[in-house]
Parts: structure tokens; sequence; C-alpha cells
């Protein structure tokens, strides 16, 4: 499975993708803390200290919001899927 980083996560990582080599039916949640485990210095940013993921990490699954995903969190994959990990933005008119 290909986990994507984009903008900051990707400059705190300091990697911009990573493989990971999960059994079909690895959880999205799984895959997350997963992608944490091997690389720490994001665990800060995602989860707070239930590890609960915090809600300004946007994570898609094949280019789908995982809220949008009847299962959200809980939705299983498979070795093929993609997970692409965005941070909070902000912008607009001034």
């Amino acid at each position: 499975m290909q986990v994507n980083l984009y903008a900051t996560f990707r400059l705190r990582a300091g990697v911009k993708s990573l493989n990971l080599d999960l059994p079909a039916g690895t959880t999205v949640y799984q895959a997350i803390l997963e992608t944490a485990r091997r690389v720490p210095v994001l665990k800060d940013d995602w989860f707070d200290r239930n590890n609960d993921l915090h809600a300004h990490v946007l994570v898609f699954v094949n280019s789908h919001d995982v809220n949008t995903l009847p299962e959200g969190l809980q939705t299983p994959l498979q070795p093929d899927d993609v997970l692409d990990f965005f941070p909070p933005v902000a912008g607009g008119m001034v």
C-alpha cells in the first residue's frame, strides 16, 4: 500500500511517500498507526493523548475522503490501495 504525505507532513517526515506491506483487510486506522510508527515525528501531529486522530488530519483512500466512506476509519484496505495525508490548509482572500 502506498502512503503519500503532503505539505507540512512531508516536510516534517522528510519523505514524500512510503510503502506499507500490510495484509488485506487492514483498516485505515491501523494503516495510520503503522505509518506513525514508521515515521514517529508525525505522531504528535496526527494523534491526541487517547490515540484518536485529530480532526484536522485529512486522510484520503484512493482519492476519497475517509470521512465520506461508510466505514470511515474502519474501512478495510487492499494492498494496492493508496492513502494520502494532507495537513490543514488555510487561505483565502483578505
